[in-house]
């Protein structure tokens, strides 16, 4: 009895302490904050494009040319931060024209023709990139000034002859003239032609102008930013090898008025290079090394220039856990982007080569147009206005007003010798690229390294 006494005692005494030792427990967990999980790295770290990222900023449309002007562009590449698609192509960017600058080279060519307009060069500062997560805030390394861009893409075909590569130019030349009435925007382009013989009239920036710039600081993206994978590498077609495009910008002027053969070139890679099978082979931020291979400086009576690069060495960027810090390479030049102005073309070897848009038929046209005003049968006013074609429309009032043959004859061999200057005798132009010019190197798995850490 005792014992079962003593029994029933210790139950009572054991339950009241569990009792006691739950309700203390329950008081103290009131007095904790709420538990919160770990937040991973990804979730402490904010997407942030470095100092340094260029940025190439296209305007679609036409822009007055004037200061205080607000334009809006498109971003002509995508931005990759860390291996990931951070921003898309077209993504909108909007700036200020900050200043105008004289074009000296276009001023000087303009009063040659009769044209005294004081051209400009706008000077943009780029203020603000658009985001579907929000506007951001962009930080330039300084104004930048643009010129219209020429898409370079090598040509499919092996060298030609002479007189191949004669009557390819030939064919293109006689597509560009069609083009110009055929196209789209003939209007425009008629208006514009009009002006170019008025002694006088309105400037604009020109669709399809871009800028390229740096960022002075790092730009953090707004946490809502998606991120992506690069896209997949179409599969390579049977029969043919794969072949990955590799995306850079160079990291230093190129140009054939002084390059020689040997010298140093240098890209960045600004986008991660996959390969079929969807794995990282270049990642993004790596260094490619080359040389130039072939350059050839601009001459007299229009020989123009010519350059050539390759690169043979790719170096992985710090931190990346590859097994070797650089391999060797072998990309050849595949496309690249530059001034329309300069009218570039190249082949498939990657040589670069201002086109010749010499012509013979244009000055020996204008001689026969100017011996028009010496020619003593017709309508007199009739023949000074065919034949005073220089100078423009100033050139042509004046030779039909004054009513004498010999200054209308005087005014069209002006425009005939001044187009067999420009088309014969004028020094040929330089292959010029910028530092940050976009190119595109191409490059196959049996000439590159696959960038795949080593098996143990």
């Amino acid at each position: 009895m005792k014992l079962r006494c003593r029994c029933r005692s210790a139950l009572s005494l054991t339950a009241f302490t569990l009792t006691v030792t739950t309700l203390l427990a329950a008081q103290t967990l009131e007095h904790r904050p709420p538990h919160k999980p770990a937040a991973t790295t990804a979730d402490n770290f904010t997407p942030t494009l470095p100092a340094g990222t260029a940025m190439q900023v296209e305007i679609p449309r036409n822009y007055p040319m004037k200061a205080g002007e607000a334009i809006e562009g498109e971003l002509a590449y995508p931005l990759y931060w860390n291996g990931k698609l951070a921003v898309p192509a077209k993504t909108p960017v909007r700036g200020t024209v900050i200043s105008l600058s004289p074009s000296s080279s276009t001023r000087t060519h303009g009063r040659l023709h009769g044209d005294f307009t004081p051209f400009h060069i706008a000077e943009v500062r780029f203020e603000e990139l658009d985001l579907q997560a929000g506007p951001v805030k962009i930080t330039p390394a300084g104004t930048t000034t643009g010129a219209p861009i020429l898409h370079l893409v090598a040509a499919g075909v092996p060298k030609r002859s002479f007189v191949g590569r004669y009557w390819s130019q030939t064919i293109s030349d006689i597509h560009g003239r069609i083009a110009f009435f055929t196209a789209p925007g003939f209007g425009d382009r008629a208006l514009q032609m009009l002006y170019h013989q008025l002694p006088y009239h309105p400037e604009r920036i020109p669709a399809h102008t871009a800028w390229t710039f740096e960022l002075a600081d790092p730009m953090p993206l707004p946490e809502q930013t998606a991120l992506s994978d690069p896209p997949s590498v179409p599969a390579a077609t049977a029969g043919k090898p794969e072949v990955w495009q590799v995306h850079a910008l160079l990291t230093g002027r190129v140009t054939s008025a002084n390059a020689k053969p040997g010298d140093i070139v240098e890209a960045l890679v600004v986008e991660p290079v996959l390969d079929k099978d969807n794995q990282l082979v270049i990642p993004q931020g790596s260094t490619l090394e080359g040389k130039v291979t072939k350059a050839k400086h601009a001459r007299t009576f229009g020989r123009n220039g010519t350059l050539r690069f390759n690169f043979q060495q790719v170096r992985f960027p710090a931190g990346t856990d590859l097994p070797a810090p650089e391999r060797q390479v072998q990309g050849s030049l595949g496309g690249a982007t530059a001034e329309s102005a300069n009218g570039l073309s190249m082949d498939a070897e990657g040589t670069i080569t201002p086109k010749n848009q010499a012509s013979a038929i244009a000055p020996l046209f204008l001689t026969l147009l100017a011996g028009r005003a010496l020619d003593q049968d017709g309508n007199l006013y009739a023949n000074n206005t065919v034949a005073s074609n220089g100078f423009g429309l100033v050139g042509r009032v004046v030779g039909i007003a004054a009513g004498n043959r010999n200054l209308a004859a005087g005014l069209g061999f002006y425009a005939a010798a001044l187009s067999t200057y420009e088309n014969f005798l004028r020094p040929g132009h330089n292959v010029d690229f910028p530092k940050d010019t976009r190119i595109e190197i191409e490059t196959t798995p049996l000439r590159a390294p696959v960038l795949k850490p080593e098996k143990p």
